[in-house]
């Protein structure tokens, strides 16, 4: 198993209308393609407020590649961001990072 951690930095006062999209639309959007999400965080202590953390749990790299470009060319998903960003862009960058687990590790 391997853990794909990705940051969403908000423009000021967009986080909300993130969020929304994500529990309204991404995460059915998700598991019609077999997403697995991990975890979903916001910061209360950090460098910004204005950020989304959350985590996938992909099988392999070759996993995400198929499911992640079926996802992103989803006529739904591409409505859905859309009508998301209505009134105006939401995010203004993301990071992402694949991460293995160590041997030590409690999530495996």
């Amino acid at each position: 198993m391997i853990y794909e951690m990705r940051v969403y930095r908000c423009l000021p006062g967009r986080l909300p209308a993130l969020l929304k999209r994500f529990e309204t639309a991404t995460l059915k959007i998700w598991e019609k393609h077999g997403i697995k999400q991990a975890g979903f965080f916001t910061t209360l202590i950090g460098e910004s407020n204005q950020d989304l953390t959350y985590f996938l749990a992909w099988d392999s790299l070759a996993e995400r590649e198929k499911k992640w470009g079926a996802f992103a060319t989803d006529p739904d998903w591409m409505k859905a961001r859309a009508e998301s960003e209505a009134d105006g862009q939401i995010v203004a960058n993301i990071v992402s990072q694949i991460l293995t687990p160590t041997a030590f590790s409690a999530v495996k």
